[in-house]
């Protein structure tokens, strides 16, 4: 491994190099939608074959090209009518959705998420599978999604993150009345267990890449849906709290609430979605902190004009109470995009993320921007870093030689947005600001390949390189990380 320090010119073109040495001659693309940057799981449809479908004659809407942006669908992917699923005998029955999936990955880590920098090779195990009942009897709906969560072979102890056994992902009932607002617009209320994703998943996201995944207790109400010229949906719910071997248990202290809408018809060029969130804590325990946190954000995307660029930009803005004092955070994300007219349909994108960090621990004022319910792995395959307290530029590529094979790369850095506050993810922090704010940079690789309509194999590989700060704050080594997944669904 390459020694720490501050980066040299030297060390600056190597990643740059790789990943020019890894793009070759595929600079020259498409103008379709680029592969998805959500690692584990493929590309989703813009809807759901079973939920969502496009009326007749209306055209369909732009989708954001943005990394990591693509929600995943209502059912989710895995999922189909069970008359759609092979078995004979079931080919009439569409009033019944069903899913199966099961996902095994291998990782190797030596990476800045242990404190003292130590190997691990770990074994995550995902079982998902799902039931809805549908039309039948409307407009009753009726969903369970089950998920078993293991890892094995791991030096260290089981976490929520890695372990959730044998629990209820998802289980609700929903009034569906379609076409109540109009073709294609209809009126659904949830009540129930449910996973949530919304926007752009930067803020809250139905963790892909995670072995366990966020969900809540609660109610949600949706007006319309992805493939309406508007939409609007209304939450309130309390997080599950994830209890590893036991059933899991509403968090009775928290709530989070939400307004989320999506204009899509004001520009064939600008698509709006404002939203506004609120996640209010209030802990028994008088060693933790009681906060009321408020974000209002907008998320704009489009293509510009016909040049083949496209664009996507999320700024939001955090207020509120936490302890006795206040809370003012910002934070945006810009990503500009080119596809190229090409057989390899390659996409070029550069992107920049910032996040506020907190000034003054010892203030009554905290300026660390919250991430929420994010899903964290779009801004670092080594999950290293998060939308806190961070400036990160990225270069990306993404390019599918073959109808079967995808393959992305990207280059990034990474500085701390104040250099008294923590890097966030590892928990160092100089709160002198002595050490500087370059954190390093990330040089990373994926490749998924589609063995057959069940299943697919996936593999990825990602480089750290260490600054200033982190020599300054600790122990300081190259980082990598390897990961091989297979996953297979019915």
């Amino acid at each position: 491994m390459l020694g720490c320090g501050l980066v040299s010119g030297r060390r600056l073109l190597l990643p740059a190099g790789l990943l020019l040495l890894v793009s070759g001659g595929g600079l020259a693309a498409q103008t379709t939608q680029p592969v998805e940057g959500t690692t584990g799981q493929p590309p989703a449809a813009a809807e759901s074959p079973a939920t969502e479908t496009q009326p007749a004659g209306r055209a369909a809407h732009p989708r954001s090209g943005g990394w990591g942006t693509r929600l995943e669908t209502e059912p989710p992917g895995y999922v189909r009518p069970l008359g759609e699923s092979g078995i004979p005998g079931f080919e009439s029955v569409d009033w019944l959705d069903f899913g199966l999936e099961h996902r095994t990955r291998f990782e190797y880590r030596s990476d800045y998420r242990r404190s003292n920098l130590a190997d691990d090779n770990q074994f995550l195990l995902r079982s998902r599978v799902y039931f809805g009942i549908r039309r039948i009897l409307d407009p009753l709906r009726l969903v369970v999604e089950f998920q078993d969560c293991r890892q094995f072979n791991s030096d260290f102890g089981d976490r929520t993150r890695d372990v959730d056994e044998a629990d209820f992902l998802q289980a609700f009932a929903e009034l569906h009345f379609e076409d109540a607002l109009g073709e294609g617009y209809p009126l659904a209320f949830r009540s129930g267990r449910m996973t949530l994703e919304y926007v752009d998943r930067r803020l809250v996201g139905r963790n892909r890449w995670r072995n366990t995944t966020n969900s809540f207790d609660g109610f949600r109400l949706r007006l319309g849906q992805p493939t309406s010229d508007w939409q609007v949906d209304v939450f309130a719910v309390q997080p599950v709290e994830r209890l590893m071997t036991k059933l899991n248990r509403t968090d009775e202290e928290r709530w989070f609430y939400g307004l989320v809408g999506a204009w899509r018809t004001w520009s064939r060029y600008v698509t709006l979605q404002p939203y506004y969130y609120v996640l209010d804590e209030d802990r028994n325990d008088p060693d933790q902190v009681d906060r009321e946190l408020h974000t209002l954000g907008l998320h704009a995307f489009g293509p510009i004009g016909q040049t083949g660029f496209d664009y996507d930009l999320d700024t939001a803005f955090q207020f509120g109470e936490r302890g006795g004092g206040r809370h003012r955070a910002f934070a945006v994300y810009g990503e500009l995009g080119y596809t190229f007219q090409h057989a390899w349909r390659p996409r070029l994108a550069f992107s920049t993320a910032y996040a506020t960090g907190d000034q003054d621990p010892d203030d009554e004022t905290d300026e660390r921007f919250d991430r929420l319910f994010e899903a964290t792995h779009p801004w670092s395959m080594s999950d290293l870093f998060s939308w806190q307290n961070t400036i990160t530029p990225k270069l990306r590529l993404s390019l599918k030689p073959t109808k079967k094979l995808s393959v992305d790369t990207s280059y990034g850095g990474y500085w701390l947005a104040n250099a008294s506050d923590a890097w966030v993810i590892p928990g160092r922090q100089d709160p002198g600001g002595d050490s500087g704010s370059f954190v390093g940079q990330e040089v990373e690789i994926r490749l998924r390949y589609r063995l057959h309509r069940r299943l697919e194999l996936e593999a990825g590989y990602a480089h750290f390189f260490p600054g200033g700060f982190v020599e300054e704050t600790g122990p300081c080594d190259d980082a990598d990380m390897f990961y091989v997944q297979t996953t297979l669904r019915f």
